[in-house]
């Protein structure tokens, strides 16, 4: 079994939603039946006995090596606690030869999963050993490293809960929200909110305490020291007993508490001097550790912490009962999990030396023995849910805490006997002011029930309902993906809105390229949709892309399909036919919002199919009205367009309205069908997104097919009294659609310059220049700069063959090079005649047209 070709489908793709692992497998021999493998499958699940049943999906009498590799990948992750159950294998046109695809929630344990698996699948084959145990550790330790931890994921899971979208911006917990303009981020509990300055003064803990003093809120009184014997005589100044810990520290580090000697202060200075440079000491106040979390101007949750402890038995040793309490599956070491393990360490030691213990005594029944003074989970403590029994006061006093220091997350660290009553009453303290607090304590208290602190700050950060979400169009199909692109972004702009857009020749943010060469995968979506400029995204979805790495995004707003075509890369990617292509172009039907719209050529029977895979609305267009998928629809009194007497139409039941073509320069005069088309796909889209008619119809007159507008599409030049048009189509249906075209503009001698591109099908290459022998007089052939694998001449050869049954071309030329071509053509034309330039090197090409119609004005 050989596996190659491993990809990561990182958005929605041709087989799913989920994210998943993508990999090529090649069975040889007995390979593709396991059944004609004696005694593997027994050996397989002996090594693996949590396998499920190995059924394929498609339900198929056979299974091969590719389908037990599938549901091992899938079991290995399930077992390790990461929570996937999609899984798929189809064998390819290639006897042998199958697509696998399993599904990851983290994509570095997912590539993992599939590595172990196809070592356990050889190892059942050669009857080897296998480590189950240790791979399952390995897995569940590297997931437990790189996924999103408590804090970060509750608030990721209440925006997905929203209809929030994030993407992930590192393995941390870098997290961004929302798109282009509406974007914020998150890292932890900070938020792009989150004032630096706020946070400068929550980490200097004497600035912090003087702060809150001074507007009249109850603090330990204390001071920063120079050495620990500067400690001592700040202690005596204060009075016994004291807190000593460093100014800035985070999670307990360095903090010694309710300390009542000399030797005391001294020891605890050196512990926190060897964690930060910067110690202070201040009185200690007694009580409970409570912890308020604040988040914009509320109260959200309160917790009473405890310290590290474990209750005797009678029985086992201190260090035993350690043991059994960090055994708790909700312990680990990090914060990956809700309780952190308690540290055995010679803070712990020495802890239990104050209170007459060594690591090896047994405690009697019943006897907690505390093992640190401070009560911070991340070394071990525990934390009880009390948000409903917070005093109003002690409420508005945590708030105004936060307010103070200027944090919109702020985890307020109080001490008092208890919390029913205001501060003030009991002689308790706000001892600190924590930015980027842990959640974990809330969200999962060892004790009482946890609260909603995801909901409340993603509430905070996107206020009365907003999803974060900017208009997102995607447009796919064979041919006019990119003037329809344009002009849907031509109205976006017409209605002040900052467009991103991606397309075959690069990345636009407002009409600056930011980005050149083939932007038309889910790479370039996810920049655009991650630009802060960007108020509404355009995102031409090209196969390749979805093939190699699924969409880049989650949902859109409306997705387009102009046509789906022969000639269009069939037969690479294992995509031989046209419904097979349809099925990797309809993935962004697929996935448009439930309250989207798919806009659809009803004249393409293919893409007319795709309606019933749309979760929103469906709008159709089509240049018939009478067309039937276009009259049902029309008779359902649902959204169409058609064209009617010059006009195009966009009706919903009786309701109707016209544009003129007059006013859209792009169809001259509704001349040209294709472009006709194109239009209507971009009113379509606009009247989906509910903008006025008259800014639709304003942004189609000022939009022109010109080379700075829509380069390389049907650009229209004069040049010494003849017509030049400059094209990128480069498939049949390209060709069948400008022939329409050039047939209705006048000419006395027609003629075309054309190449092929070297990765298409021989018969796609032949069809060409089969469908242009019928409507040009004169043909110029060249060769591409790339021929994408073919022999020199191999492509000329295969157009000159399809123009060998034309009865109407009169003469043919080979020219070696674009420009050479380009320059052949044009010096054989007259007045009046037309010649169709099919591009190669769009911008140089027009770029050169450009030099030739400029050095022919000037002659």
């Amino acid at each position: 079994m050989d596996v190659s070709r491993i990809r990561a489908l990182r958005g929605p793709n041709l087989w799913s939603r989920h994210t998943a692992i993508q990999a090529i497998v090649t069975c040889s021999g007995n390979e593709s039946a396991i059944a004609d493998l004696p005694g593997f499958e027994a050996r397989l699940r002996a090594r693996f006995p949590e396998l499920g049943d190995l059924i394929p999906a498609d339900h198929l009498d056979t299974v091969s090596m590719a389908h037990a590799l599938e549901f091992a990948a899938l079991g290995l992750q399930a077992q390790a606690g990461c929570p996937v159950t999609f899984s798929r294998t189809t064998q390819t046109v290639d006897t042998g030869v199958y697509q696998v695809v399993v599904e990851y929630t983290e994509e570095d344990v997912g590539r993992l999963a599939f590595e172990r698996a196809e070592q356990l699948c050889n190892a059942a084959l050669a009857d080897t050993p296998f480590d189950l145990d240790g791979t399952l550790k390995e897995l569940r330790d590297l997931d437990e490293d790189i996924r999103l931890g408590p804090s970060t994921g509750a608030i990721v899971t209440a925006a997905l809960a929203r209809g929030i979208p994030y993407r992930r911006l590192t393995q941390g917990s870098l997290v961004q929200f929302g798109w282009g303009s509406k974007q914020k981020r998150i890292q932890a509990a900070e938020t792009s909110l989150t004032s630096a300055i706020g946070e400068a003064i929550a980490q200097d803990k004497e600035l912090t305490k003087n702060l809150l003093h001074a507007a009249g809120v109850a603090v330990p009184t204390g001071r920063p020291v120079e050495d620990e014997d500067d400690a001592w005589r700040a202690a005596l100044e204060v009075g016994l007993p004291v807190v000593v810990k460093p100014q800035d520290g985070n999670q307990g580090k360095g903090i010694s508490v309710n300390l009542t000697s000399e030797e005391q202060v001294r020891h605890a200075y050196q512990v926190a001097v060897s964690f930060f440079d910067d110690i202070m000491v201040e009185k200690y106040l007694p009580g409970h550790d409570w912890r308020l979390l604040v988040i914009g101007d509320k109260l959200i949750a309160a917790a009473r912490r405890d310290p590290p402890l474990v209750v005797g038995d009678g029985t086992h040793t201190v260090r035993e009962l350690v043991d059994i309490v960090n055994s708790d599956p909700r312990r680990s070491d990090g914060h990956a999990t809700s309780l952190t393990k308690i540290r055995f360490d010679e803070i712990a030691i020495a802890r239990l030396a104050e209170q007459g213990y060594t690591a090896d005594s047994i405690p009697e029944r019943g006897v907690r023995v505390v093992l640190r003074n401070n009560a911070n989970l991340s070394t071990g403590g525990t934390a009880t849910d009390v948000t409903d029994d917070v005093h109003p006061e002690l409420a508005a006093a945590a708030v105004a805490a936060a307010q103070t220091v200027g944090l919109d997350i702020a985890g307020i660290d109080v001490v008092c006997d208890t919390i029913l009553k205001p501060l003030e009453e009991q002689g308790g303290g706000i001892v600190e002011v924590n930015a980027a607090p842990g959640l974990r304590m809330h969200l999962a208290p060892s004790f009482g029930k946890g609260r909603p602190v995801g909901e409340a700050i993603v509430g905070m950060m996107f206020p009365d309902g907003d999803n974060a979400r900017i208009p997102v169009v995607a447009v796919t199909g064979t041919n006019g993906k990119t003037t329809t692109s344009r002009l849907i972004g031509r109205i976006f702009e017409a209605n002040n809105l900052r467009v991103g857009m991606t397309s075959t020749d690069g990345i636009y943010v407002q009409n600056k390229r930011i980005e050149t060469g083939d932007c038309s995968g889910p790479r370039s979506a996810r920049n655009v949709l991650g630009h802060p400029d960007v108020d509404a995204a355009v995102l031409e979805t090209a196969r390749g892309g979805l093939l190699r790495e699924g969409l880049g995004f989650d949902v859109c707003d409306v997705a387009v399909v102009t046509n789906i075509g022969l000639g269009d890369h069939l037969g690479l990617n294992y995509i031989t036919t046209v419904q097979e292509l349809a099925v990797i172009k309809r993935v962004i039907v697929e996935n448009v919002a439930p309250t989207g719209t798919a806009v659809l050529n009803a004249a393409d029977p293919v893409v007319a199919s795709m309606a019933q895979y749309c979760a929103g609305n469906v709008t159709f267009f089509a240049l018939d009205p009478t067309h039937p998928v276009l009259a049902t629809h029309r008779a359902l009194g649902k959204r169409v367009l058609y064209v009617d007497q010059g006009d195009i139409v966009c009706g919903e039941g009786r309701r109707k309205h016209r544009i003129s073509m007059a006013g859209i320069p792009l169809t001259r005069n509704g001349s040209i069908g294709f472009q006709i088309e194109n239009a209507m796909a971009a009113i379509a889209t606009a009247w989906a997104l509910g903008y006025d008619w008259s800014m639709i119809e304003a942004a189609l007159a000022g939009f022109v097919s010109d080379t700075a507008t829509a380069p390389g599409r049907f650009n229209v030049f004069d040049y010494k009294e003849a017509t030049l048009i400059a094209d990128y189509g480069h498939n049949p249906d390209a060709m069948l659609a400008l022939v329409k075209a050039v047939e209705n503009l006048p000419a006395k001698t027609r003629s075309v310059v054309i190449s092929g591109a070297g990765d298409r099908r021989d018969e796609d290459i032949t069809q060409q220049t089969e469908i242009l022998g019928e409507a040009f007089d004169e043909v110029v052939l060249y060769q591409d700069a790339c021929q994408r694998g073919r022999a020199d001449g191999e492509v000329i050869s295969l157009l000159r063959a399809g123009l060998s049954k034309s009865k109407r071309v009169r003469h043919i030329e080979a020219i070696d090079g674009e420009f050479a071509a380009i320059d052949v053509a044009l010096a054989r034309l007259q007045p009046g005649d037309l010649c169709l330039i099919l591009i190669d090197q769009v911008e140089d090409a027009l770029a050169h047209i450009d030099q030739r119609i400029t050095e022919a004005q000037a002659s």
